[in-house]
């Protein structure tokens, strides 16, 4: 290697170790006017429209640096900085009045005019759309385990749309999504643009294209991170308490040109729990480009046909607010396999008869056209589904369901009132088919049960769209023998499945890497064959 390489590689890391406290270059060297602007522009005393003034004078001044072998990565930093917070004052300042107008902004002499980019279908977001930012650099990562971020030119954001009223398929907190914000200066003209960087991974700054800064992991680390374990416990226990919080959620904002990819969790967990699946496939650009993250949410204590059927009716509500989407993939892990598998079979009447024709008559006798029952019991599969993935999924059920554990947790599992009424009053002592017990209206416990009638009943139709089975193996070797230490082989496995990947991991085996690799390889295929 040449002694010129060796000399920018060492400046640039000079520069990157010397920052101050506060994230900013040393006030040295070429970029020394640039870094006391951006400082300057920082101070809350000043007016809104001064501090945005000398954001851009900073901005400018970076960005005719960036090529600079002393002071390129400085300028860098600064440009981004620059661009960020001014993004975020904008948006914030004097309730959004200088937000996506045309400004005139003065400092030290020089008058700058600014207009917004208008969004368009490549990559460009709308300025509308998002209703506030944060930078990226300030979003807390400790639930991520490996930060995905590209370092480059622009402003790192999260982009968060939140509206009241709140609209449909969005978390609380609202919807997020990665931005980056370039600031192109022709003169005095300066034009504000807010790229979608799973879209745009280069732009034009400068008089030159350069890949664009970008961080994915901060917009899903913006969502709030409570503890899974506790909150996934108290939906499986507490039921009533959470039930409001039933439903899909969108993790990026709606684009009908993505695949919706919908992530189903398991008894005791939350949507959290994919939180680090989908960052690491966000790491691929291809998977990043073509597809759209949806969680469902749902308190885990319920019956597994109750949450199904909650599901159902959320996939119907997504498919009637956007009719344009894309054939949706359905990911579900443990009993969220069996609300997955739900909404791909096709359960009539006459599938019942597999209990005995006998038993399923009885069982039928209450039933009304129309009641929570038969929508639970009776069902089509959703013909927007175009493929199912299984992890870890008991389709003939776990034995821990019977056992000391599962009698306990039977205990101990609440059922919102008018769940217990309804079902109690439908089906009366019919209700022993499913819990053995004339006097108990079934759970999330007794849906796991091998013994339960439900799984024969779904085991005995077919999915009836393309599907594949992850299983862990706890790393023994010994399939098929094998367990993921809750569900075993023999109860994991689909013969008519595309495709089956052991994997040496638990039942949590979700985050493996064997796993990960497998989910990359079934989402490429996926794409292929649309």
């Amino acid at each position: 290697m040449s002694f010129k390489p060796v000399r920018i590689i060492f400046l640039a890391a000079l520069a990157l170790t010397a920052c101050a406290p506060n994230g900013l270059p040393p006030e040295e060297g070429l970029h020394r006017s640039a870094v006391a602007h951006l400082r300057e522009a920082r101070k809350q005393t000043l007016a809104a429209e001064q501090r945005a003034a000398l954001y851009l004078e900073s901005a400018k001044e970076a960005s005719g640096l960036l090529d600079s072998r002393d002071s390129g990565e400085s300028a860098r930093v600064i440009y981004n900085k620059s661009a960020a917070d001014l993004t975020v004052l904008l948006r914030s300042a004097r309730n959004g009045s200088l937000w996506n107008r045309p400004l005139t902004l003065s400092s030290g002499g020089t008058s700058y005019r600014v207009r917004f980019a208008k969004g368009t279908r490549d990559g460009v977001w709308d300025a509308d759309h998002f209703t506030s930012f944060t930078p990226a650099a300030d979003v807390d990562l400790k639930t991520i385990e490996r930060r995905n971020r590209v370092d480059g030119v622009g402003g790192a954001l999260v982009g968060v749309r939140k509206t009241s009223p709140q609209e449909p398929f969005s978390p609380l907190v609202g919807v997020t999504a990665p931005v980056t914000a370039v600031l192109d200066f022709k003169g005095d003209e300066v034009t504000l643009s807010l790229i979608d960087p799973t879209e745009k991974t280069k732009s034009r700054i400068a008089a030159k294209t350069r890949t664009l800064d970008a961080d994915f992991s901060a917009a899903l680390a913006y969502y709030p991170q409570q503890s899974e374990l506790w909150t996934g416990l108290m939906g499986a226990l507490r039921v009533s308490e959470h039930m409001k919080t039933t439903g899909l959620y969108m993790l990026q904002p709606y684009d009908p040109d993505r695949i919706p990819l919908i992530f189903v969790h398991g008894l005791i967990s939350t949507p959290r729990m994919w939180r680090n699946v989908i960052n690491e496939l966000e790491t691929n650009p291809v998977i990043r480009k073509r597809y759209q993250y949806w969680v469902f949410s749902y308190p885990t204590g319920n019956p597994p046909l109750y949450s199904a059927l909650r599901l159902r009716e959320e996939l119907q509500k997504v498919q009637q607010r956007y009719p344009d989407s894309k054939g949706m993939v359905l990911v579900g892990h443990s009993m969220g396999g069996i609300l997955s598998r739900t909404q791909v079979t096709t359960v009539d009447r006459a599938a019942w008869d597999a209990i005995g024709k006998e038993k399923a008559a009885h069982f039928f006798a209450n039933v009304k056209p129309g009641s929570l029952v038969e929508r639970c019991t009776l069902f089509k599969a959703n013909p927007h589904v175009d493929r199912a993935i299984f992890i870890c999924t008991p389709h003939r059920g776990s034995e821990m369901a019977i056992g000391t554990i599962g009698e306990l947790a039977i205990k101990l599992i609440s059922l919102p009132v008018d769940i217990v009424s309804t079902t109690a009053g439908t089906l009366g002592s019919s209700v022993a088919i499913i819990t053995g017990d004339p006097n108990r209206v079934p759970n999330s416990i007794d849906g796991l049960s091998p013994r339960n009638p439900t799984l024969k009943v779904l085991d005995s139709r077919p999915i009836e769209v393309p599907h594949h089975s992850i299983i862990g193996d706890r790393g023994k070797g010994d399939t098929p023998d094998s367990s993921d230490g809750v569900v075993k082989y023999w109860s994991s496995r689909l013969k008519a499945a595309k495709s089956e990947k052991i994997v040496p991991g638990p039942h949590g085996a979700c985050e493996l890497p064997e796993t990960l690799d497998e989910l990359r390889r079934l989402l490429y295929l996926h794409l292929k064959s649309n």
